[in-house]
């Protein structure tokens, strides 16, 4: 059996992306991030981890010239706060919408977070 234990991503700068991760999921701060790597780390151990890469290039969504290299999903119970928090956080609100043709638009919402990588809102279920 394998269990999760931590995502990295890649960015131009990681003290930047961290802080942006840090405030959107409340993880704390990993003790040794620096400006090569930082990390955040969630009370049951989750690891999420920003590594620099020289001449990086943010990822092209929908489009796959520049490739995703990495999607997050992560659940919420109120999709209008969390996406005005993600915004005044530096997140950008991405105009193609998977879902925007078919019922179910208001439970997933697709964003940027600074770096570029696209992640997704999605209501919580009962």
């Amino acid at each position: 059996m394998m269990r999760l234990t931590a995502i990295t991503l890649d960015c131009a700068d990681p003290e930047e992306l961290a802080e942006f991760y840090r405030q959107a999921t409340e993880f704390e701060p990993h003790p040794k991030s620096d400006s090569d790597f930082a990390g955040l780390t969630r009370a049951d151990g989750l690891f999420l981890g920003f590594q620099r890469v020289d001449g990086y290039r943010p990822p092209r969504w929908p489009a796959q010239t520049v490739p995703q290299q990495v999607h997050l999903d992560f659940a919420v119970d109120d999709l209008d706060a969390a996406e005005a928090r993600l915004l005044e956080l530096g997140a950008t609100k991405l105009d193609h919408q998977p879902l925007d043709h078919q019922p179910g638009l208001d439970n997933w919402r697709v964003f940027a977070d600074p770096a570029g990588h696209p992640f997704c809102l999605t209501r919580v279920r009962d």
